[in-house]
């Protein structure tokens, strides 16, 4: 048995891995147990290293550095995994109401950070520090990476100026003391503009409902009655060369026979045309083709069928439908593509990319060799890419440590490890190669890599914030909850007010004002109020630009009031 006493009470680097390890997996049990109705989520595990760092596992200098390095490695995985994820779908997100959710959530980000300054420089009592307004700034959004890129920040003018008198560890302490609010203030939001505005959640059901066949970009298979006499007698490859970005053609229907589309097939009078297109290209169609009616996805009879493929062939990748030529050689059609929860009108200079589901019609001969050359094996994708993956991050943190000069700031602004490499992952998942180099990474290991990285970051914030905690706490700690809560509660009440005099859908303000605190407990308790995508979608669409500014606005904070 002493040499169990000696493990957990002799400082090494195998303790404080035990120390992280019993964190995570008590943290994670616990995020998991719902009080009412609501569930702490991955936050369980900065509250539970919060109590073991106070009461059990008291972490000394040696210990600390390791868990610094853990907790920037973490930060880092976390945020990358994130960026390569909403990449793809960050750009389309500015659809419809995209442009007005992601500027009422800068108006949040701002909001918070005014409130804080007014705070911090009119109604601070006891006098306290940058350091600890930089925590309590960031537990009251619920923004992780914020805390780490302030504490980044802190720590360069620490080892700049080692009398400054700031402490690192003050970031951990507020952090954690303003989180629990930031997460019931935000229900709270929620609770009064439903019930100020008497809002009814049925109503608001139907009325997305009804929204999204209004979208202009919904995905539509339609059938074309040939009608206009310029095109008698010409091939499809001609018609493609005017409607190719508008329509995907799939059939032609001749003489009460359907035929494949290919592209040496001639255009006759009263031939009908199935393909694919956007609902805001329909009326062009019209002017072009003929008479364009939708209809419903049919089963497709006879020598036909109609199959999804997942492209896995690595040498497939990158390449254009042009390029890869599969309309040519097999005489099939590709009608649909899926990536990233988004659905793409395929033409020929669309390229298919690594995860790519497609819709391929063609004869049932040859749709088993069109299957083999796109790949089609899970298991192909279920091996991670690691290599990509490392030069998204080198790159990241490289562009992360460039000084960006701010105008009436003392030093230069940095994106840091927490903002350097969710711009780059941003950009890489959205381009989604770098010349051979592939950035896709399969849903699974991307929530691995996410989950795995935010664990290590908040285990290691908690067992250093849990040190000192409850006597914090008692000793005037108590008001940095009364700050955290004014910080929470302002900034989003009034502009989920805003959105809704702006005639916002109420499940989409749920989503929106979870996503401009990145706050997923929120969201969880959104999704539960209707079984629509409404809330996930307002969430995702604000959620990357919002991480990225309270990064930035966490570091302003730091230079403002150090």
């Amino acid at each position: 048995m002493n040499f169990l006493s000696n493990l957990f009470t002799n400082p090494s680097t195998i303790t404080t891995l035990l120390y992280l390890t019993i964190t995570a997996f008590i943290g994670v049990l616990l995020g998991k147990i719902k009080f009412a109705n609501i569930k702490l989520g991955i936050a369980g595990v900065l509250f539970t290293g919060i109590a073991l760092g106070h009461f059990i596992f008291p972490v000394d200098d040696s210990q600390e550095t390791i868990l610094n390095f853990v907790r920037d490695f973490g930060l880092v995985l976390f945020v990358y995994s994130i960026g390569i994820d909403t990449g793809p779908r960050f750009l389309s997100s500015f659809k419809k109401d995209g442009l007005k959710l992601n500027l009422l959530a800068i108006g949040i980000v701002l909001g918070g950070l005014i409130t804080t300054l007014i705070i911090f420089y009119f109604f601070n009592a006891n006098g306290d520090k940058g350091d600890v307004f930089a925590g309590i700034m960031s537990g009251a959004v619920t923004n992780t990476p914020g805390l780490g890129a302030a504490q980044q920040v802190i720590n360069e003018q620490i080892q700049q100026n080692p009398n400054i008198g700031l402490d690192v560890k003050n970031l951990g302490a507020g952090y954690a003391i303003a989180y629990p609010f930031g997460v019931i203030g935000l229900l709270l939001v929620i609770l009064l503009v439903r019930v100020i505005f008497k809002i009814n959640i049925k109503e608001e059901e139907k009325s997305y409902i009804k929204s999204l066949g209004d979208t202009g970009s919904k995905l539509e298979s339609v059938e074309i009655t040939i009608k206009n006499p310029a095109i008698y007698g010409k091939t499809i490859d001609y018609i493609k060369t005017f409607v190719d970005t508008e329509l995907a053609i799939s059939r032609i229907f001749r003489n009460g026979d359907y035929l494949l589309a290919k592209e040496d097939e001639v255009i006759q009078e009263g031939d009908v045309i199935y393909g694919v297109s956007e609902q805001n290209c329909l009326e062009n169609l019209r002017l072009k083709l003929g008479d364009v009616v939708l209809r419903e996805r049919r089963n497709i009879t006879g020598t036909m069928d109609l199959i999804s493929v997942l492209v896995t062939n690595r040498k497939i990748a990158g390449k254009t439908i042009e390029q890869v030529g599969i309309y040519r050689r097999y005489e099939a059609n590709i009608t649909r593509i899926y990536r990233s929860g988004m659905e793409i009108l395929p033409t020929k200079k669309t390229t298919l990319e690594l995860g790519d589901t497609v819709k391929i019609i063609g004869d049932v001969k040859i749709l088993n060799d069109v299957k083999n050359e796109l790949g089609n094996s899970n298991k192909e994708l279920a091996i991670p890419n690691i290599v990509p993956m490392f030069i998204g991050i080198f790159i990241g943190i490289i562009v992360g440590s460039i000084p960006i000069a701010i105008p009436g700031m003392p030093v230069p602004a940095k994106l840091g490890i927490a903002g350097g490499p969710l711009l780059i992952a941003l950009l890489l998942g959205y381009k989604g190669r770098m010349g051979k180099l592939n950035f896709y990474m399969t849903p699974g290991a991307n929530f691995m890599l996410r989950e795995f990285g935010i664990i290590l970051f908040l285990a290691s914030v908690g067992l250093m914030a849990g040190k000192g905690f409850v006597q914090t706490l008692v000793n005037g700690g108590w008001m940095w909850m009364i700050y955290g809560a004014f910080i929470t509660f302002v900034p989003v009440f009034i502009f989920a007010v805003i959105a809704r005099l702006m005639k916002i859908n109420y499940l989409k303000i749920c989503g929106f004002v979870a996503g401009a605190s990145t706050d997923p407990p929120v969201l969880e308790f959104a999704n539960g109020l209707a079984e629509v995508p409404a809330q996930a979608s307002a969430y995702a669409t604000v959620y990357p630009l919002t991480m990225f500014l309270r990064i930035v606005v966490a570091q302003i904070l730091v230079f403002i009031i150090i």
